[in-house]
């Protein structure tokens, strides 16, 4: 290997890494989706809530960019403790998880991070492609809090 080659790769285990090591990680591999599913209907129907489950994995950089944004976005995070149970479904190499893809009608096809949105009942209501949320390289306040609130228990009950 070049001197060059080196240089480059000693340049990127220095700064990279100790980035990446401060990026927490959202996704448990160790967890049965549905039974994390199950967990969080049980949950919604007692608090009157709906289920935002947000599909992707550790190993997506947009998937944990969105968990640190809904974490640390205090309009987000308010409209998301107020209406919904947040959970993370893996999806990664060697827990592609079949029985909760099918479960939350393929949501894969549309990339990462996807969002569905489960009434109390587990009924499928929405599927989000994150890319109409995003702005440049994160999310926009506006555009996520304005999906979110379209999908609220309050005004998916007003349609009715």
């Amino acid at each position: 290997m070049s001197k060059r080659v080196y240089i480059l790769i000693l340049f990127s285990l220095l700064f990279a890494t100790p980035a990446m090591a401060q990026v927490k990680k959202v996704y448990n591999e160790d967890i049965n989706p549905m039974e994390q599913i199950d967990a969080a209907l049980s949950q919604a129907r007692e608090e009157g809530k709906y289920v935002l489950c947000q599909v992707g994995g550790n190993w997506c950089p947009w998937c944990l960019r969105f968990a640190e944004f809904a974490d640390t976005n205090k309009a987000v995070r308010t409209t998301i403790d107020k209406n919904f149970v947040y959970i993370h479904i893996n999806y990664s190499k060697g827990h592609t998880n079949p029985e909760a893809m099918k479960f939350l009608d393929n949501p894969a096809r549309f990339g990462f991070p996807v969002f569905v949105i489960l009434d109390q009942e587990g009924k499928r209501l929405h599927t989000q492609n994150s890319a109409y949320l995003e702005e440049g390289k994160g999310y926009s306040e506006k555009k996520v809090n304005e999906f979110l609130l379209n999908w609220t228990p309050e005004a998916v009950n007003t349609l009715k």
